[in-house]
């Protein structure tokens, strides 16, 4: 595991031993496709974690309480009726409450069971269940476990208390009605939101690499463009590795003329049938669509640190982040 920020360390030990993060901070998760060829959405999915903000329930926020790790917050579509929807950070990830319980490795089979579990103890209000009392099928399962799916690239800036408190009043006053739109209205556009409401301004659409639509990596492209202008907000970046088992690995990030230059299928009809947008998409992509991952991000992996064995208490400096 590679040492890094304050915070990347503090939300290893905070996921391994229940300690909340000593500094508030904001984090947009740019979360890995999944499914055959990553099909599924090329683009990925966005999310956004506050480690000082928690959930009250999934559609109230609350400040977080001692030994409490924060909250994972975005826009899902056909998951009840509400536009946003706030998971605790563990069961986001693992579908279980415990740090302590979550696996090192998982089957299918195990997938299912622990989401199953947890939609029957806290998500049958968001997911009510058959008529049978069966668990039901939808995209609910999208709340839980999302790292037995998918690896999941974190970009993290340090917030005050003053904004963690103005954004809980904020999203608690709002209409939280749900009009999910893929183009203008999706989980990036929900993420560009939570984050200009911190810092204002800071995200903005790509109308070349992405012909206007909001993406993940064009939400994290502008974050870390506005940290690289702006040093005295830290920046840093993590890395949450998908859990080792049966489940498919996920598939790098795309943005919109990326997956289109990576895609036969779509690229070679547009060469024919429209040579000059074909030529534009991969000028688009060349020019403002690709993006480096850091190298020297932290990486959580489960069973990195055994109980008992304690990180340093000397913390380096911050990480160099991703390059626009």
């Amino acid at each position: 595991m590679t040492k890094a920020s304050s915070f990347g360390i503090a939300f290893v030990l905070g996921l391994l031993t229940g300690l909340q993060p000593a500094r508030a901070a904001v984090a947009l998760l740019m979360e890995e496709p999944y499914g055959e060829l990553g099909s599924f959405d090329p683009a990925g999915h966005s999310a956004v974690y506050l480690n000082h903000i928690c959930a009250e329930s999934p559609i109230k926020l609350r400040p977080c309480r001692a030994g409490e790790l924060g909250v994972v917050i975005s826009r899902y579509h056909k998951i009840h009726k509400e536009d946003w929807t706030a998971m605790p950070l563990v069961p986001y990830l693992y579908s279980v409450e415990d740090p302590s319980e979550v696996p090192h490795s998982v089957t299918k089979a195990d997938v299912v069971r622990l989401r199953e579990a947890y939609w029957r103890e806290h998500l049958q209000d968001l997911a009510p269940p058959g008529p049978d009392g069966s668990v039901p099928k939808g995209e609910w399962t999208q709340l839980v476990g999302g790292s037995y799916d998918r690896q999941i690239h974190g970009f993290q800036i340090e917030t005050t208390a003053e904004q963690d408190e103005r954004f809980i009043d904020i999203f608690n006053d709002r209409r939280n009605v749900g009009h999910f739109n893929a183009l203008f209205h999706n989980c990036a556009d929900f993420s560009r939101v939570v984050l200009d409401i911190y810092f204002p301004h800071s995200i903005h659409r790509n109308f070349i690499a992405d012909l206007g639509i909001t993406t993940p990596k064009q939400v994290a492209r502008s974050l870390v463009k506005y940290g690289r202008h702006h040093p005295e907000l830290k920046m840093s970046a993590f890395t949450i590795l998908q859990v080792p088992g049966e489940p498919r690995r996920s598939h790098p990030v795309d943005g919109v003329d990326e997956s289109l230059v990576k895609s036969k299928k779509y690229l070679l009809p547009l060469i024919v049938l429209a040579p000059p947008l074909a030529g534009g998409i991969v000028v688009g992509y060349l020019s403002q669509g690709r993006m480096k991952l850091p190298k020297d991000a932290t990486i959580f992996e489960v069973g990195d640190t055994q109980p008992g064995v304690a990180l340093p208490a000397t913390l380096p400096a911050t990480p160099p982040v991703a390059q626009p």
